[in-house]
């Protein structure tokens, strides 16, 4: 899907299409319980760590790095093979969120290279930069064709601008959007799964939709599964209509589970379990 389109508010429209507005509801509905829950009015900060935690492991999980979450509690050096590196990544990407929410609306660009450099953790000279001609992506588990550089740039800088713009569409349907097209793109010569979920949930949080980042839509990807995950990109990349809005259900319920995953944790809080 091209963002680049001469409309002012190129995503409002994307809310009016078959399925959108009910996914809209839905989400709306199962962050407000979260939110509603007790125990979000007295320990609202554990809840945003463990969503963070979980988050972290689950945008992992689609990276290729499938772990228990207690195994992911018990480590402490990330440093190893390629699956700890990408654990690693997506926990200094979830912890580097927040830090970069105020940024966001003003240079999303910067923020992207800010995540890329953080989940690289390294100081090549690809790293932190959209990619350039010729070189080549490092993203095996996301098997779909790859825009070429000059493509991605301009598709890239259309998607910021939107950003910038700001306007009437949902914020589910942003995320949404912002999500699929870095991962349409892949802009960077790796981690480009890995840092499209974390602009999706700086998206979600910076949105006021879940300004405290207690549902985290990485966990419902993973529980959803990888196949599934897919299938919906390749939805979005059609460009149809019906392929986006089933990409935009397909983020919808993702984030769903992700509210569901923390009332889980607050019900447990609430009998002393966790």
């Amino acid at each position: 899907m091209s963002t680049t389109g001469a409309t002012a508010d190129p995503l409002a429209a994307l809310g009016n299409l078959p399925g959108v507005a009910d996914s809209v509801e839905s989400v709306r509905k199962a962050v407000d319980r979260v939110y509603g829950h007790r125990v979000m009015r007295r320990r609202s900060n554990e809840i945003t760590s463990e969503a963070a935690l979980r988050g972290a492991r689950g945008s992992a999980a689609l990276s290729g790095a499938d772990w228990a979450l207690e195994e992911v509690r018990r480590r402490s050096d990330f440093s190893g093979d390629d699956e700890a590196r990408t654990m690693g990544a997506a926990l200094r990407l979830t912890a580097e969120a927040g830090q970069l929410l105020s940024i966001w609306r003003q240079s999303p660009l910067r923020v992207l290279a800010r995540l890329h450099l953080v989940a690289a953790a390294d100081k090549a000279e690809h790293v932190g930069r959209p990619r350039r001609a010729g070189e080549p992506v490092d993203e095996p588990l996301i098997d779909l064709p790859l825009p070429g550089a000059a493509e991605m740039h301009g598709r890239l800088e259309g998607l910021a601008g939107i950003v910038i713009a700001g306007g009437s569409a949902p914020a589910l349907v942003t995320a949404a959007v912002v999500h699929g097209e870095l991962l349409a793109l892949r802009p960077f010569t790796s981690h480009n799964g890995l840092v499209a979920r974390t602009a999706e949930r700086i998206v979600l949080v910076g949105s006021g939709l879940d300004p405290k980042s207690v549902c985290p839509a990485e966990v419902g990807h993973a529980e959803l599964g990888r196949d599934a995950y897919l299938e919906a990109l390749r939805g979005y990349l059609s460009g149809t209509p019906e392929g986006v809005a089933a990409w935009i259900a397909h983020c919808g319920r993702a984030v769903g589970l992700g509210a569901r995953e923390s009332t889980a944790v607050c019900e447990a809080l609430q009998r002393g379990a966790a």
